[in-house]
């Protein structure tokens, strides 16, 4: 159907309506008729003032979240987060949830200004539900990292400002011929360009350098769930050793690292008591290595 063929006009004064990915797409929907409700648009320009009018840096007045890994293993992939959120030297939280289920097969992590973050990512769930409700099927694993792509992209006026956003997005593909295979990652930068990560294995934030440094020396690409999730631990323990805005398990507070799993049966969220005794043991075997008593 053509623009201007007449069932593409309105009954009033001849108005073209919107088709095809407008329609599809909630962020668009908003940026048409609402756009002050976008993640982007929300930033007020007084944030970046101090008391007296003096210019402040924006990680002093935004909580800064940090760190996410990624790694395949045989059958799926699985995204984990310390809790820790930082603003300048300070700890603005301990307990920050960074790591989300978008969909059924996807879920996303946050690295960046963490109210802008987490407000994208639960924008970008509901634009993958309104997709499918409204054509009646999921996106494909690579619709959904190219829409993520374009979110991002929207918050670079912010992003220029000091509030950057970068996600990472991990997901199964249903359409991978290899169904041991199918875990995909995808990394992004602040001005929307999106990345296939084809190692297995993947970090971002401040704690990025010691987490990835980690996984190459323990990653196994034949591993299973159970093997990754302990190198996605460990990971997160090395970056906390050496980077102040990682935070690391808690046991005093009973804080530990949030992850979510995704295979073939779908996104799970991993039981706080699985991530718990997997930090326990990690820590126990430190000390030890260490000539402590764990």
């Amino acid at each position: 159907m053509t623009a201007d063929h007449p069932a593409s006009r309105s009954a009033v004064g001849g108005e073209r309506l919107h088709f095809g990915s407008q329609l599809s797409s909630f962020s668009e929907h908003l940026r048409v008729h609402a756009p002050e409700l976008l993640p982007e648009n929300r930033i007020g320009r007084g944030a970046a003032l101090g008391g007296r009018g003096e210019q402040m840096s924006h990680t002093d007045i935004a909580p800064h979240g940090t760190t996410i890994v990624a790694l395949t293993f045989a059958g799926g992939v699985l995204i984990a987060g310390d809790r820790r959120a930082t603003m300048g030297n300070l700890i603005a939280s301990r307990d920050v949830e960074k790591v989300y289920v978008t969909d059924d097969y996807s879920a996303a992590g946050i690295a960046g200004t963490a109210g802008v973050a987490i407000e994208l990512v639960r924008l970008f769930a509901v634009e993958l539900e309104h997709y499918e409700k409204i054509e009646g099927v999921p996106l494909t694993f690579d619709g959904k990292a190219n829409r993520l792509s374009s979110m991002v992209r929207g918050n670079l006026g912010a992003a220029m400002q000091g509030l950057a956003v970068v996600p990472l997005l991990v997901g199964y593909d249903l359409d991978s011929s290899d169904p041991a295979k199918a875990g995909r990652i995808v990394s992004y930068d602040v001005v929307g360009g999106r990345y296939e990560e084809r190692a297995g294995y993947h970090a971002v934030g401040s704690g990025s350098l010691f987490a990835k440094s980690a996984l190459k020396k323990i990653y196994d690409p034949t591993g299973d769930e159970a093997g990754a999730l302990r190198a996605a631990i460990e990971a997160l323990y090395d970056a906390a050793d050496d980077d102040s805005a990682t935070g690391g398990p808690d046991l005093s507070r009973g804080l530990y690292p949030t992850a979510v799993v995704i295979t073939a049966d779908g996104a799970v969220v991993v039981p706080e008591e699985r991530a718990a005794e997997l930090a326990r043991a990690v820590i126990a075997e430190r000390t030890q290595e260490a000539g402590g008593t764990p």
